[in-house]
């Protein structure tokens, strides 16, 4: 299995950009998580705190789109370093917000900037790989590994800051999300020689969303979006309901796990079934898996059951990204990979949103029958529209 993976870092400059990349994006599993904690610890309302994490994630997603076409058009360290500055300066106000008791409306208006200028560095290494790869097998293996990271940091990230939030302080979580994201995604920046080259249209040509089969990718990682937004929120509510507040991060790092393990098995198969019924086959299980936390009242089977319900989303996530590289044009590549983030940001602000209000207003337990219906909801979408997801074979598999 390791020598699947050992193959892609022979290649020059690889190593520079995997690596500040993962640095740089570690914050993503951390700062809604991190906002939700500060927040509700100021105020004591679960709704509060899922409304100021679910600003920053859909001026996320209605900004990444734009930021991937900028980085397609001028080159993604002339759009990067600028705007990991004008998100970390956000951060701070909105910290100082909190500390100083300013009134509420001032922390939904540094959430706006802190997310419109939050970086989608996942796309930006993405496309990376997707330069460097081309259509090759070999594209398959860099996407897992790549996914196996995220899933690294979903795993490290919440038990982290809720760590530091319960040992240190409310913001020693938001604090170490500033600092890596900052320093990580300025390194990337500078790694120059393995950034995609500048394509002309970039600003002029049509949209990756205008393609039939990108715009039905957004909407099942809407829909996924909108568990993962969920789940964290009420994971927290559940811990807390039941005694165990400070096992918050340790049951969603449950749920990432099994999404870790997943994707290591996954990326080191050579598949012979085509994507698109990857694709599809993988968002059944992710609802399957999802259904029995519906029904569970224990902490410890709880963690279990997350870990189970997460297997299937590294296959998932995966084969969606490599669909939508297959999907998009080269000169698009960047914002057709930031549309799918878009897709899951704005998922994970609605799922905060409806999640924190079932939360305050019928419990933890009760409101993961939302997660477990929007998970539903991605698998339908995703059968419904499975044909325009076929696109010209390359050549490196099928579709």
């Amino acid at each position: 299995m390791v020598a699947s993976y050992r193959g892609l870092f022979a290649m020059p400059g690889v190593k520079g950009f995997v690596i500040s990349g993962f640095i740089g994006r570690m914050p993503m599993s951390m700062l809604g998580l991190g906002i939700v904690l500060l927040v509700h610890a100021l105020t004591g309302s679960f709704a509060t705190a899922g409304a100021v994490a679910a600003t920053v994630s859909i001026a996320y997603a209605v900004a990444a789109p734009l930021s991937g076409r900028l980085a397609d058009r001028f080159g993604q360290a002339k759009v990067l370093i600028p705007l990991v500055l004008v998100h970390g300066a956000a951060l701070v106000a909105l910290m100082l917000s909190v500390e100083y008791g300013a009134p509420e409306w001032t922390l939904y208006t540094t959430g706006v900037v802190v997310g419109a200028a939050a970086v989608s560095l996942g796309s930006m290494v993405r496309a990376r790989w997707s330069h460097l790869l081309g259509g090759s097998a070999k594209l398959h293996t860099a996407f897992s590994f790549e996914s196996v990271a995220d899933e690294v940091i979903f795993v490290a990230g919440p038990a982290l800051v809720t760590g530091l939030a319960s040992a240190v302080n409310s913001y020693a979580g938001l604090i170490v999300a500033l600092v890596s994201t900052v320093a990580g995604t300025i390194v990337f920046a500078l790694q120059r020689r393995t950034e995609p080259p500048i394509r002309p249209g970039g600003l002029s040509g049509g949209s990756p969303i205008t393609i039939p089969g990108v715009a039905l990718m957004c909407g099942v990682f809407l829909a996924m979006g909108s568990v993962f937004g969920s789940v964290d929120l009420i994971t927290v509510a559940f811990a807390a309901e039941h005694g165990s507040a400070g096992l918050a991060g340790v049951l969603l790092a449950s749920f990432s796990a099994g999404s870790l393990v997943s994707g290591l098995w996954y990326g080191a198969h050579d598949w012979k079934i085509s994507l698109r019924r990857r694709f599809v086959r993988s968002l059944g299980v992710f609802a399957a898996g999802l259904a029995p936390i519906t029904l569970i009242g224990n902490v410890p089977l709880m963690a279990v059951s997350l870990f189970l319900a997460g297997l299937a989303i590294s296959p998932t996530v995966i084969t969606g990204y490599s669909l939508t590289a297959r999907l998009v044009p080269p000169r698009l590549l960047t914002e057709g990979m930031s549309w799918i983030s878009t897709s899951v940001g704005s998922g994970v602000a609605l799922g905060a949103w409806v999640g924190g209000h079932l939360t305050d207003t019928f419990g933890a337990s009760a409101a993961y029958s939302f997660s477990f219906g929007c998970a539903l909801l991605a698998v339908a979408v995703g059968i419904g529209g499975s044909g325009l997801l076929r696109s010209p074979e390359p050549a490196g598999g099928r579709v």
